[in-house]
């Protein structure tokens, strides 16, 4: 079995996915906050 070294392995793919999710996450968070203070002001 081979040894396992710690940050051998090239991780730009996988940060940048993450970094992509997080954005998506974020953005969708702050449509829905939006969403609601429309909603609550239109049904008042």
């Amino acid at each position: 079995m081979a040894e396992h070294k710690h940050g051998d392995m090239d991780i730009t793919t996988q940060e940048a996915t993450f970094d992509g999710f997080m954005k998506m996450l974020t953005r969708g968070a702050i449509v829905i906050v939006v969403a609601l203070v429309f909603l609550a002001l239109i049904a008042g």
